[in-house]
């Protein structure tokens, strides 16, 4: 385990790390913070429709808004970050902003002037709506939210990673320990917030029940600065994006010149002593990107070796960087769709749980609707075990890599596998609506109308498949993004995962609007109705799933032309065997 040291003399600046002695303070945080975030923002939909008297359409597409915007934020946390303010700050803003945030919601369900009447009629149009000046209340809540997390997620992480000294043994094995603390605190915080956190709020109190996360979020806030004085802060050295900048408008400006034919040979290749990231080979895609490397009578070049002006002459080594963000791009779209069928899975599965029969076995027990979603988590918690230790080891033997198979073929694994939950969905969603327009009722919902005798938890099944779906795709994307993202670019290639999410928010809620009005006036009738048996949700998830097919499509020819990257140990030329990168499939 790490104790405290000193860096190496050659470490610039000289760090004493402080490693075991800053875990509690970190991972305290963050299962707080997890407990505060999940405990309010997973029963949102229910709040809205229940304490705001909005429609589902209505909240579904806020909650899609609110997400996706929460996601999008992640880009520019770590562009702040990473430029001007370093981790420390990020997260003591963003964590204080997440705090407040939570207040501020909380204060919506505590007082009575901060949200409209409860509606007890069972026609919906007829309940009152918010006021402009209650809903405004409730984005300045959503909004510091979103400041919040913007903040907390691109940082968080590598925050406790630069607690441990990466070049020593102690370090590593550290670090190691931090990462799996660090997973399994947040799992365990996130199934106490999906399943207490969520009862208090839908069967007890809306109040306590939002006030429960906000004290947890002061707990978290409590923690982090209680560990200021032994925290190592990395000092921000400035947006790797520069250098991208750089590149980009460097070809631009050389684009009439023509490529040498040995560019590896001759491309201006000046790497910085201080540089971070691993050393490339050339590669012979983007091509056209080669050309802001090539020395011209005009360029340059300082005592040091540098480029005197980097926007308009760039080492190979900068280009080559650029290339593994840009071979990332056509997999990291492909993820879009794929979230979009995961989003379906938060909000519909939540209003198909309040119209089925969520009363566990003879008891008068209810799961309260946004609860199913753990089945999920446990899903994705069992199968990767399994995986590690079962799986993987076979596939090792069959197919001689190691983990079995590659990063991007587990992507695929994981689109695949959110196919066959939306169809398993759709089947679910049929049977429900059959028993519910049959005799066999359960009772009527005053809001929804007739709750199917169907039991919630058949919906356990595509919950699972989500779980298992995710513990390939979503994990082995984060895999890929910080591997093949150079070292300097990894805060940007964490904020990548939450902006294909951030996509798919936006896609799925523009995806829900346009079904929902192109359906209303068509033979089969509205697909999304406010009340689920006059629809067909079945109908949208063989929509989402046909989209899912052709994605896949898509992945296959993206990951079959992708590049992994590769490093290099030496410095002053690139021999040709070492030209074009090995490609397995996928």
């Amino acid at each position: 385990m790490e104790k405290s040291e000193e860096a190496g003399a050659d470490d610039e600046p000289n760090f004493r790390y402080r490693g075991i002695k800053a875990m509690p303070f970190i991972i305290g945080n963050e299962t707080f913070e997890k407990l505060g975030t999940v405990g309010t923002s997973s029963n949102l939909l229910v709040y809205l429709t229940t304490v705001f008297n909005m429609k589902s359409i209505r909240a579904v597409t806020l909650i899609n808004i609110f997400y996706g915007t929460t996601n999008l934020g992640t880009l520019v946390g770590a562009f702040l970050c990473d430029t001007y303010f370093g981790r420390y700050k990020t997260l003591a803003f963003a964590t204080v902003a997440s705090f407040m945030g939570m207040l501020v919601i909380t204060l919506t369900a505590l007082v009575s002037k901060l949200h409209p009447p409860h509606c007890e009629t069972e026609h919906i149009g007829s309940c009152i709506v918010p006021t402009p000046w209650q809903i405004a209340f409730l984005l300045l809540g959503f909004g510091l939210l979103v400041i919040g997390a913007s903040g907390i997620r691109p940082c968080n992480l590598a925050f406790g990673a630069d607690q441990f000294n990466p070049t020593t043994e102690s370090g590593k094995k550290g670090l190691n320990s931090f990462f799996n603390w660090w997973y399994f605190t947040g799992t365990v915080a996130m199934m106490i917030a999906l399943t207490l956190v969520i009862y208090v709020q839908s069967d007890v109190s809306w109040a306590l029940g939002l006030a429960i996360p906000t004290f947890l979020m002061f707990l978290a806030c409590v923690l982090f600065f209680m560990g200021k004085r032994i925290y190592v802060k990395v000092e921000p050295k400035g947006s790797p994006m520069k250098s991208v900048m750089q590149v980009i408008v460097a070809a631009a400006r050389k684009r009439h010149l023509k490529l040498p034919e040995q560019p590896w040979l001759t491309l201006f290749s000046h790497v910085p002593s201080n540089s971070i990231n691993s050393k490339l080979p050339y590669t012979n895609q983007f091509r056209f990107l080669d050309k802001g490397a090539i020395i011209t009578p005009e360029d340059q070049i300082s005592s040091g070796g540098s480029a005197a002006n980097s926007w308009r002459l760039c080492s190979i080594q900068q280009v080559e960087e650029v290339k593994c963000l840009m071979r990332v791009i056509p997999i990291w779209a492909s993820a879009i769709i794929y979230y979009t069928a995961l989003s379906q899975q938060q909000t519909y599965t939540v209003f198909q749980a309040l119209q089925s029969n969520r009363q566990l076995g003879q008891s008068n027990f209810k799961i309260p609707a946004a609860s199913y979603s753990i089945f999920s988590m446990l899903g994705l918690i069992i199968w990767i075990p399994i995986y590690d230790q079962i799986m993987v080891p076979l596939l090792q033997k069959i197919t001689g890599k190691e983990g079995g198979i590659t990063v991007l073929q587990k992507m695929g694994v994981g689109m695949f596998l959110s196919i066959v939950t939306m169809l398993v969905s759709a089947f679910v969603e049929q049977q429900r609506r059959s028993l519910a327009l049959s005799e066999l009722t359960l009772r009527i919902d005053p809001r929804r109308g007739v709750v199917s005798s169907m039991s919630g938890l058949w919906l356990i099944p595509q919950l699972t498949l989500v779980g298992v779906s995710e513990a390939f795709t979503v994990i082995a994307q984060i895999e890929l993004f910080y591997k093949q993202f150079p070292e300097s670019m990894r805060s940007i290639g964490g904020s990548f995962s939450f902006l294909g999410v951030a996509v798919s928010s936006y896609l799925s809620s523009f995806l829900v609007s346009t079904v929902h009005q192109t359906t209303a006036g068509a033979a089969t009738g509205n697909w999304l109705p406010e009340d689920l048996n006059k629809g067909r949700l079945d109908y949208f998830y063989y929509l989402v799933a046909a989209l899912g097919v052709i994605n896949l499509g898509y992945f296959l020819l993206s990951a079959n032309w992708y590049k992994y990257k590769e490093n290099v140990c030496i410095t002053q030329e690139y021999p040709m065997d070492r030209v074009e990168s090995e490609k397995p499939l996928f």
